[in-house]
């Protein structure tokens, strides 16, 4: 059952899907396992999210989905900013809202992340120690690492071409000029933030009707600072991570290092596919799977 709910964070409306558990099955003395959601780098909830979500409710938790500020229906300028500080302050106003939904048990919060967000769990559970559990899929856990890829896959010509567009947008922003955007995802050697062989494909299959190909240039300087890997020691719930063996954008060995490093018991599930597969056929009812009994364990 889908309801309205509200979401403010840093005094901005946040777009939400909330879905109630479809029965009590997982309830315990303080209520009910609530799972709160949000999208990886420049996506929207409406983009490959929903069957995930419906899983967790029809196996007995809730679900609370959120857009970051500036995308979908949220409130928030510039529009598709991609800042990880801010997302992860939505996060944790995601999170606050949840833990007051009548039925929620607060101590029963699950943080769940893929791609982008998948590292900002991480640094949002490193934050808030009441969380109960992480699921983190396909996860990009080391901007800097993901840097070095970048520029051993495509070369530094196309490195040097987006970091150009981004330099320029930062000073034209500077100045007071209006953004300088540039697409989310391309092909190979376009002037996008992500060119990997399997992004265009990858973002086509999963997009929905609210996203939307364009970011501000100047944030792709960020993301070489957005490294939750270093955040994992202090991470004490228990983690999921869902690995993408085949992973072309985020590097799975960040991932790994997590697992290696957090404060807390990790469980691991390695999946031979890409980035993108793991929201589809196989890859996501074996992953999925694996998600719902961790649910079940929190």
């Amino acid at each position: 059952m889908e309801i309205e709910i509200t979401v403010e964070s840093d005094g901005q409306r946040l777009g939400t899907t909330y879905l109630r558990a479809q029965d009590e099955s997982l309830a315990g003395p303080g209520g009910r396992p609530c799972v709160v959601m949000a999208h990886g780098f420049g996506a929207t909830r409406d983009s490959g999210l929903l069957p995930f979500a419906e899983a967790f409710v029809t196996a007995g938790a809730d679900v609370l989905l959120v857009d970051y500020r500036g995308f979908g229906d949220s409130e928030g300028e510039p529009r598709g900013h991609v800042d990880h500080r801010a997302h992860r302050r939505d996060y944790h106003a995601a999170v606050a809202r949840a833990r007051l939904i009548d039925g929620v048990d607060p101590e029963r919060i699950v943080l769940w992340g893929s791609s982008y967000s998948g590292g900002h769990v991480v640094a949002v559970a490193a934050a808030d120690r009441r969380i109960a559990g992480v699921i983190s899929q396909g996860a990009a856990m080391d901007g800097l690492g993901a840097l070095v890829e970048i520029l051993r896959s495509a070369g530094p010509r196309q490195l040097l071409k987006v970091s150009a567009h981004a330099v320029a947008d930062a000073f034209g922003h500077a100045l007071g000029r209006p953004d300088h955007r540039v697409a989310v995802y391309g092909p190979p050697g376009t002037v996008a933030a992500i060119t990997a062989p399997d992004a265009e494909a990858g973002y086509g299959a999963i997009i929905g009707p609210t996203f939307v190909n364009e970011m501000p240039a100047r944030d792709i300087l960020t993301i070489p600072l957005n490294r939750p890997v270093t955040a994992a020691p202090r991470v004490h719930c228990p983690m999921l991570l869902v690995v993408a063996a085949s992973d072309s954008i985020a590097p799975p060995a960040a991932v790994r290092k997590v697992a290696v490093t957090a404060g807390g018991p990790v469980e691991t599930l390695e999946i031979d596919c890409g980035h993108f597969d793991i929201y589809l056929g196989e890859p996501f009812a074996t992953s999925i799977e694996r998600q719902i009994a961790f649910v079940r364990s929190v």
